[in-house]
């Protein structure tokens, strides 16, 4: 099996052997991260839309503190499980680079990009197989989870840092941020905005994986959890043919 050292588009002509892709550490990392992104989600939307003011005494009621401090908490290990991830990405294996390195220089996989796109939303039968990331799932979890990550990492932590006072000691750390988009009302807006990015990139990662496991070439779903990208035999367009 060949493999393009710029795209990671298979040649199946030459074998269609299981390639290794994910390592461990990835696999743990992608599971967590899952489940640290439907924590942070689901209560940041409740403190964009909170819910009915609690009844009762406030002393014995807590509801929106609690969703706070889930959504703290989540924010946190979301913040470590990234910097773990850029750490693995210099210690792993070529395909953990990928979705911080993508090859923008590249016609050809730029030209999977549209190709992928067309596959998406049926306007075509087939597209090439990859060993990692096919090219428009790699533009997503750049542009979307990557860069996106890292604006709601500094906005989150410049408005946990606000919330305690500008003589705290996370303040000279985040400050800069709130300085620079103005106010504390601009950050927020962006940090809840960005909260929108990662559901429809939640979405169309969800979407893309299960109509490749279902209608494409090659395993997805299976892959996140033994490391192993397999090529289904007989499929038109792909391996076996």
């Amino acid at each position: 099996m060949r493999i393009d050292p710029i795209t990671y588009e298979v040649d199946t002509s030459y074998g269609d052997k299981p390639i290794y892709v994910w390592e461990a550490p990835i696999r743990v990392w992608h599971w967590l991260m899952v489940i640290a992104m439907v924590a942070l989600i689901g209560s940041g939307y409740l403190i964009g839309q909170p819910p009915v003011a609690n009844l009762g005494d406030t002393w014995s009621t807590y509801t929106f503190g609690n969703i706070r401090l889930v959504h703290f908490v989540a924010g946190m290990i979301f913040a470590v499980l990234f910097v773990y991830r850029l750490y693995w990405a210099v210690v792993g294996n070529r395909y953990a680079r990928q979705i911080f390195l993508p090859p923008l220089w590249s016609l050809r996989w730029w030209k999977g990009v549209i190709a992928q796109a067309m596959y998406y939303v049926f306007m075509r039968k087939s597209a090439p197989e990859y060993a990692g990331h096919n090219p428009l799932a790699q533009l997503a979890m750049f542009s979307m989870f990557v860069l996106g990550s890292f604006v709601i990492i500094f906005t989150g932590f410049a408005l946990y840092a606000q919330q305690w006072g500008w003589g705290t000691g996370w303040m000279p750390y985040f400050s800069w941020v709130i300085e620079m988009f103005g106010d504390v009302q601009s950050v927020r807006t962006i940090h809840h905005a960005f909260m929108y990015v990662f559901v429809m990139f939640s979405m169309a990662h969800i979407y893309m994986s299960f109509r490749e496991d279902a209608m494409g070439g090659a395993t997805t779903l299976s892959s996140m959890s033994s490391g192993l990208r397999m090529f289904k035999e007989d499929h038109s367009g792909h391996a076996g043919h």
